[in-house]
């Protein structure tokens, strides 16, 4: 076969093969799924599931670091999870309050503190309080500007076993502090590492 001959047959080849391949390009869009509307959106979180909120939620199943696990009055025990520091100066902890008994339980307002302001306020975990020892400072529960402290609110009951998410924030201590003292009312106290 000349020159001429065997480019001609490569153009003719490749021509088929394209065509083939759109072929079945074409087939495999056609028995695919239609993509979903343009107008679908995914349904709103619920308040449970907000960043923040308060109420009693499941536990996602994810493993986390236990950093400490206090004892409390009527078969409540508080697990620390996280103890993490961020950028603006401030420190949040994050675990679960969990009831370990067969019955319900009402969350003790002492968890809430003493303060005149707070005791005005939802039921929170407003009382607890972290110590630098390094530097020999205790720091509060933040408060926001209508006096609304910044940790978990609204837990009066939980239910036989139930475990719900919870948080606080506080004043960061220096960077130079790692470890620093955790008390709640009614709980035992502990010593905790800042993980962030």
């Amino acid at each position: 076969m000349t020159s001429l001959g065997t480019t001609r047959f490569t153009r003719r080849l490749l021509a088929v093969t394209i065509t083939a391949g759109l072929a079945l390009t074409t087939a495999s869009c056609a028995s695919s799924p239609p993509s979903p509307r343009p107008d679908h959106t995914d349904p709103a979180p619920t308040p449970a599931a907000r960043t923040g909120s308060s109420a009693p939620r499941a536990q996602t199943g994810r493993p986390a670091k236990v950093l400490a696990e206090l004892d409390g009055p009527a078969a409540l025990t508080l697990t620390l999870t996280a103890a993490e520091r961020d950028q603006t100066g401030y420190l949040t902890l994050r675990g679960t309050l969990h009831n370990t008994s067969n019955t319900l339980v009402t969350v003790p307002a002492q968890l809430r503190g003493t303060e005149d302001d707070i005791v005005r306020t939802s039921p929170s975990l407003a009382g607890a309080t972290l110590i630098d020892f390094t530097h020999h400072k205790r720091y509060y529960v933040l408060r926001d500007t209508d006096g609304n402290p910044l940790t978990t609110i609204g837990l009066t009951r939980l239910k036989p076993h139930q475990k719900a998410d919870v948080f606080m924030q506080f004043p960061a201590p220096p960077g130079t502090t790692r470890h620093v003292g955790f008390q709640m009312p009614l709980f035992d106290t502990t010593t905790i590492t800042i993980t962030g």
